[in-house]
């Protein structure tokens, strides 16, 4: 389609022209191609529309300069445009659709326009994020190519936190910037701490008799180990807690180490083993079933 010329299609040489002119131009227009007088016409039915459609813009003021303005900002270069008899007969090929589309469109084709983000997330251990470090991640660019980057992970970061590396997203239009790479976090626990919030968990195992008697044991943190009491008769489930010796909750502070019990049988007994466990069947009334 084309951007038409209203003032050529009412038989106007001029945008410099009033409110009454553009009646009179538009009541002779269509007169001359009314479709009673043109039957069959159908060169004529185009017409008559491009004279309403012409009309229904030029007859409002501020619809007419929004045209006005867009028209000169095409063809403005030079003499006006509509200003002279040069104008006429001429073809514009200029997207054709609503005047305030149009404005819009140049304003997003003029603009600088950021280019989007691109997301991605990554596996980190519960050490490496903890103690923080520079990791090296190999990812395909838009064009199918593998680029390596350089992420730094701060100490402490969180589980799920994202790590944006700016510009090194989608390429931006009309000389915007580009958009930036999202990393995700993800920790991943291991088999002696697990996260949970900004405590760690670990598991204390215990023989039968350090749970039924107590007993002082060394429990390993993440970054040193502690002295811990175990009172007599500890569960299986229970739990001890050691104060700011979990996960990082900002820089000066830590959760706590919950330390899990779990009691451990023997799988193998000596014989001594195994008379001090027929004994103490004999002469203990501990039920656990009762």
């Amino acid at each position: 389609m084309v951007f038409k010329n209203y003032y050529k299609i009412l038989d106007l040489e001029t945008s410099h022209v009033s409110l009454d002119e553009i009646k009179v131009a538009y009541r002779q227009a269509a007169k001359k191609y009314h479709p009673d007088l043109n039957v069959g016409d159908s060169l004529a039915e185009e017409k008559i529309k491009d004279i309403n459609e012409a009309y229904k813009v030029l007859s409002v003021p501020a619809s007419k300069r929004k045209y006005d303005r867009v028209w000169n900002s095409k063809f403005g270069k030079g003499p006006k445009a509509f200003s002279d008899k040069s104008q006429k007969g001429a073809i514009f090929n200029i997207f054709l659709g609503n005047i305030d589309n149009i404005e819009k469109e140049d304003k997003i084709r003029r603009n600088p326009i950021k280019g989007e983000n691109i997301e991605t997330e990554i596996k980190v251990s519960i050490y490496d994020a903890f103690y923080g470090l520079d990791k090296q991640i190999a990812l395909k660019t838009i064009e199918g190519k593998s680029k390596t980057y350089t992420v730094k992970i701060p100490r402490g970061i969180r589980n799920g936190e994202k790590i944006r590396l700016i510009s090194q997203g989608k390429p931006g239009k009309n000389g915007g910037k580009s958009g930036d790479l999202l990393i995700k976090i993800n920790i991943e626990d291991d088999n002696k701490f697990r996260l949970k919030g900004y405590d760690l968990y670990t598991d204390l195992l215990l023989t039968p008799w350090e749970a039924a008697l107590g007993t002082r044991t060394t429990v390993k943190t993440i970054d040193d180990e502690t002295n811990v009491y175990v009172p007599e008769g500890i569960q299986t489930g229970e739990k001890i807690r050691i104060p700011n010796k979990g996960y990082y909750a900002n820089k000066e502070s830590r959760g706590d180490l919950i330390a899990e019990v779990k009691i451990v049988v023997p799988k193998h007994l000596t014989d001594k083993e195994k008379n001090v466990y027929k004994e103490l069947s004999k002469i203990s009334k501990f039920n656990p079933r009762a």
